[in-house]
């Protein structure tokens, strides 16, 4: 028998995650308790450590518990906006503009978020919520949402399940669902326990044997100056690493060989020549129409490119509005084009910078059984933010679900 037909009101507990009432709480502090409490899970989740992505996983119950459709857009604000709360200095940094600017691009960039979660909330509880929810994640994992669907909480399965690989995605997403409940707080309680095991059991994912990843301090200089000294001072960082490393493949930056000309190949070939050495690096090509982001591979052969970037930076590179105007310039996107790619006998997953923070791209590419993940970023302008430290956390998250090595080079 249900509380409605027995005649008696049902518990607190049980109100909460009806999403009907909080215990104790007036229904006037309601929306301003769960805001903040969305502000703190965004910023706790998505603070650059892989282990406290599961803090995200809280978003669901928060945005379940709303009371309407307003409250529920202004929790999905809250936590979107804590979760990328390093976009306004990091634009401000890219483009030389000031803060403000930078705050108008952040906030612009959490309407696709906020509109998705806000059109799918609603007021029913059980199933057709847990559904609404899901069906708003996939929205946001897939182009054209997905573009800017930054802070998924589905990341967290690399914490949870390690090694579980697409069942562990499967669990992870049914508990997501189930958070928005009635029985969701035992199903938090559960998740806390996992997390709790994994936490104490983890174990960063590592590069595969003779593979090295480079981390430079550059700055802005990395792929902007195109000196034949700034190759030359790139390929005795190469050579050093290899004799501190052993290693036989050496992965450089996103961007960090600029505009890839036959010169620069030249100039990598006869180093590579008579060397058991192969390099991975990012560089640009560049045609009349814009440009393409890419990896090369490089050997004693000559270079050639490996990888087109999938997902270019929204606004700062890839710039769509172009197409409408017939105007030349900026990066192009290869949305799902080359998800895996063959060089040195490896089936490779790179994912450029911005790639990092979404999720297509790389789910895309572990349906092609990959050997290992290369992630690049050029993050200079973001060396003050959370930017950077997400961008590994989710590395690391994905790699570990997956048990796939990692290789991370990096340019502050």
């Amino acid at each position: 028998m249900t509380p409605a037909t027995s005649g008696r009101s049902p518990p607190p507990a049980f109100s909460v995650w009806r999403g009907r009432s909080l215990p104790s709480i007036p229904d006037r502090w309601r929306p301003a308790l769960l805001v903040t409490a969305a502000v703190a899970v965004g910023w706790a989740g998505w603070s650059g450590h892989a282990l406290t992505l599961p803090f995200a996983m809280l978003f669901p119950a928060l945005w379940a518990w709303a009371p309407n459709r307003v409250t529920a857009a202004a929790v999905s604000m809250g936590y979107f906006l804590a979760a990328s709360r390093g976009l306004p200095q990091g634009v401000a940094s890219f483009f030389g503009t000031s803060v403000w600017a930078g705050s108008l691009l952040w906030v612009g960039a959490s309407l696709a978020f906020v509109l998705v979660q806000t059109v799918l909330w609603t007021p029913d509880p059980g199933m057709t919520r847990a559904l609404r929810f899901l069906l708003a994640t996939g929205l946001m994992a897939v182009p054209p949402f997905g573009i800017v669907g930054w802070a998924q909480p589905a990341t967290a399965a690399g914490v949870l399940f390690p090694g579980w690989g697409w069942w562990g995605l499967a669990a992870t997403m049914i508990s997501l669902a189930m958070l928005t409940m009635a029985w969701g707080h035992l199903v938090g309680i559960l998740l806390a326990s996992v997390w709790l095991w994994s936490a104490a059991n983890w174990e960063p994912p590592v590069a595969p044997p003779a593979w090295t990843g480079m981390e430079m301090t550059k700055g802005a200089r990395l792929g902007r100056d195109a000196s034949i000294e700034q190759h030359r001072e790139l390929i005795r960082l190469v050579l050093q690493a290899v004799g501190v490393a052993n290693a036989h493949v050496v992965v450089l930056p996103e961007n960090a060989l600029g505009i890839w000309t036959p010169t620069v190949e030249h100039l990598w070939r006869d180093t590579l020549e008579g060397r058991d050495l192969m390099v991975i690096a990012g560089a640009m090509t560049v045609d009349r129409g814009g440009y393409d982001s890419v990896v090369m591979g490089i050997t004693a052969d000559g270079g050639h490119v490996i990888y087109r970037a999938r997902m270019p930076v929204p606004v700062a590179m890839w710039q769509p509005w172009r197409w409408i105007t017939d105007e030349p310039g900026g990066a192009r996107a290869h949305f799902f084009a080359n998800p895996t790619v063959e060089f040195g006998g490896n089936r490779l997953v790179p994912l450029i910078c911005y790639e990092q923070l979404i999720l297509w791209p790389v789910l895309e590419s572990m349906l092609y059984q990959p050997d290992l993940l290369v992630g690049i970023s050029n993050a200079w302008w973001a060396g003050n933010s959370s930017i950077p430290g997400i961008q590994r956390a989710n590395l690391q998250a994905w790699a570990r679900l997956f048990d796939r090595p990692l290789v991370i080079s990096v340019n502050m």
